[in-house]
């Protein structure tokens, strides 16, 4: 039966064996490339305009804002001098616009609420923003659309840093605002551990219910940027879920036709936990389909609309389990077999895309090269760490360095408790 499978798959495009790692990372620097170059291909290459060259001052408090899915979460934090962070005044809130439609000064006067009480610790905020923004040089942000059921549309368009500003301002006040994305700041979450630990570069990687990379990358590379001061370097954020040179199975393709954007964040589709789930349950019903169980349990996969990705994690690393999805229905050991033979591959196939995906952005920072001053990498993401299937976590950090001890690139994959926060944090406290 597994070789049945195993052909299966193979017949479908599926083989990880064909998967060729260095035409992967050639595709990835040939779309970075493009993407600084001109914006073109798949990968946005959106400049944060933000540098990781100055250094965090020890003991000065900056406010901290992150707003990103039905969540904002408000916080002063200030790091003492070997980077360990020191969160106060935490609070959590309702993201305006998640309970019902609100106008542009309702959502504005809702963030000004929450962030005003915390101004007598500082003037500076970093904003953590993690919505579709276009960043400005100025450190502002530009709403291009909302995500995560967010319903403020008189928002969009308007600069998100200003808007707030303007309800934080009085007679001869104005604090400062820089805003950046959930990716960007998981980068510079890493830059407080570097106040101890010295890292020639950083990237930031996250991989949760979708995915995402930053890294930082010399302003002479920017070439659709052209006035940017050459000598200096900051953080792009690369929008990796929209990688498409990644090799894709039939599978792939018939899910991604079911998904609300067919053709768009094919990458993330493959590696997520937002769509994992999705993708398994579409090869559980081709095999169905094309006769590899029995016609009962084939029936009851057929009626099977929505499979989470945690329980199909949870069904692949122990098969007899009793709850979810998978774990109610009466299977033989064949059935299960099929199902673990099917789907374990789909988890091995995201901790190689993975690995490639880092891989790529940590050679992209030409840096590394020094066993003194590796690249720090800060993963963020419950996908990464708590992803059951094929140890994924330990898969990729078994890739990422049969792909980077071969090149002689040293880094340091860095975990931060925090990272939106804490990175929202060394922004405020270092933009200007």
């Amino acid at each position: 039966m597994m070789k049945k499978v195993r052909e299966y798959l193979e017949t479908n495009g599926f083989s990880l064996a064909e998967v060729d790692i260095e035409s992967l990372l050639n595709e990835f620097k040939r779309e970075m490339e493009i993407g600084l170059s001109t914006g073109g291909g798949s990968l946005q290459m959106i400049p944060a305009y933000i540098s990781t060259g100055r250094d965090v001052p020890a003991g000065k408090p900056v406010v901290v804002v992150d707003a990103g899915g039905t969540n904002l979460r408000v916080a002063v934090v200030k790091f003492d001098a070997s980077g360990k962070p020191q969160i106060e005044r935490f609070a959590k809130h309702r993201m305006p616009g998640t309970e019902g439609e609100v106008s542009v000064d309702q959502f504005y006067d809702t963030l000004a609420r929450h962030v005003k009480p915390l101004l007598d610790a500082a003037d500076d905020i970093g904003f953590c923003f993690s919505y579709a923004a276009d960043i400005q040089p100025d450190g502002d942000a530009r709403l291009r659309h909302w995500t995560k059921q967010v319903e403020a549309p008189e928002v969009v368009g308007a600069l998100i840093g200003s808007g707030l500003c303007d309800r934080l301002s009085g007679p001869g006040y104005r604090p400062r605002i820089v805003v950046l994305n959930d990716t960007v700041a998981t980068l510079l979450a890493g830059r407080s551990t570097g106040m101890t630990r010295r890292f020639e570069a950083y990237v930031g990687f996250i991989l949760g219910t979708g995915t995402n990379t930053a890294y930082m990358e010399a302003n002479e590379a920017i070439g659709k940027i052209p006035e940017l001061a050459k000598g200096g370097r900051m953080a792009i954020n690369v929008e990796s879920g929209g990688f498409a040179k990644a090799p894709r199975s039939k599978f792939d393709e018939t899910f991604d036709a079911t998904t609300n954007d067919p053709g768009h964040y094919q990458f993330e589709k493959m590696i997520s936990g937002g769509y994992m789930g999705g993708l398994g349950l579409t090869v559980l019903q081709c095999a169905a389909a094309d006769g590899l169980f029995t016609s009962g349990v084939a029936a009851a996969l057929r009626n099977i609309s929505v499979l989470p990705n945690k329980d199909l994690d949870d069904f692949c690393h122990n098969p007899f389990i009793t709850t979810g999805v998978l774990g109610g229905m009466l299977l033989s050991e064949a059935d299960r077999r099929t199902i673990l033979a099917l789907c374990t591959p789909l988890y091995e196939r995201a901790a190689l895309f993975t690995a490639a995906n880092i891989a790529a952005a940590v050679l992209k920072t030409g840096a590394g090269h020094d066993p003194l001053y590796p690249v720090g990498v800060t993963v963020d993401g419950s996908t990464f760490y708590r992803t059951l299937t094929a140890e994924l976590k330990s898969r990729v950090e078994e890739h990422l360095r049969n792909i980077l001890s071969g090149r002689s690139v040293y880094y340091q994959i860095l975990q931060v408790d925090e990272a939106p926060l804490l990175g929202a944090a060394v922004a405020g406290l270092t933009f200007w």
